[in-house]
């Protein structure tokens, strides 16, 4: 038995994107457990619900880059070469808008629409939170796609492909994307995933913050960025640095200020695992 422990940790440790979803699911699954057992229900509650709609919005976020990407990849082989420009200059457009200030915008028309009444539906706005983000984030799907298109484009391959009578659209899409760069897109869409968090959680913490006296994130949906902008959370953050220059009172923050802590710790945590994926992924498969 100790022996068969040992190759699977061995195994696991050797496989570095694996050890760090290991590791990251069993954080979270143990700060769960904690906060069962010493958080009030109600904070307890807002905080399954912020982190559910915060991944709930990532995971949106890839499957919209994704069509995006794929979409704009595809525009390459429209036969007006106008149509190709246009896709070429609206991407530009997009790249130019720094990802913040752009999600930024999205965020407020998306408070207009539910201030008017024009959203009912939780997941309608998390849908489009997602398509906002995946806006300013999608750049990086493509130009990975198109390196690998342009790659494969100068080799006897592409070219033997096209002799023997194939379809371009079946070469870019089945051979060069799906066969020989869906591991190099797996690896780019988990890249992105903790982006999409990283930027969600700063907007909704920029917003919460009162940014506008007009525009609030009380319209929006509960995430971890609201969550953290949340009085009691800011309150529970200072109270670790009163900790720095009172030591004695790191006792009292894992059960007092319990709010605040989890909340900064699933954000971090989750992006260092993210990241660590990753690189875990990319060193697995010598990407």
């Amino acid at each position: 038995m100790k022996t068969k422990f040992k190759q699977i940790f061995e195994k696991l440790y050797a496989q570095k994107d694996k050890l760090w979803l290991v590791i990251w699911l069993g954080g979270l699954l143990l700060v769960w457990g904690w906060n069962l057992l010493f958080l009030n229900r109600p904070a307890l509650q807002r905080i399954e619900t912020g982190f559910i709609n915060s991944f709930m919005i990532a995971l949106l976020v890839l499957v919209f880059s994704l069509a995006l990407s794929w979409i704009t990849v595809n525009s390459l082989l429209l036969p007006h070469r106008w149509l190709r420009t246009l896709f070429v200059f609206l991407l530009n457009i997009l790249r130019s808008i720094p990802q913040i200030v752009g999600i930024l915008f999205g965020y407020v028309g998306i408070t207009l629409l539910l201030q008017q009444g024009k959203l009912q539906s939780t997941f309608t706005v998390l849908v489009l939170m997602a398509i906002v983000v995946s806006l300013f984030v999608f750049q990086e799907l493509v130009d990975l796609m198109r390196e690998r298109v342009r790659h494969f484009h100068k080799s006897d391959f592409y070219q033997a492909m096209l002799v023997r009578g194939i379809a371009e659209s079946r070469i870019i899409n089945y051979d060069i994307l799906w066969m020989n760069s869906r591991v190099h897109i797996f690896n780019k869409l988990i890249a992105i995933f903790g982006v999409a968090i990283f930027l969600q959680c700063s907007v909704d913490f920029i917003i919460s913050i009162g940014l506008s006296t007009t525009l609030s994130s009380i319209d929006l949906p509960v995430t971890l960025g609201t969550l953290l902008a949340n009085i009691d959370s800011k309150q529970d953050i200072l109270a670790i640095g009163n900790s720095l220059m009172h030591p004695s009172y790191i006792s009292k923050i894992f059960f007092e200020h319990l709010q605040g802590v989890t909340v900064a710790f699933l954000i971090v945590f989750s992006l260092l695992s993210i990241y660590k994926i990753a690189n875990g992924f990319t060193e697995r498969f010598k990407l």
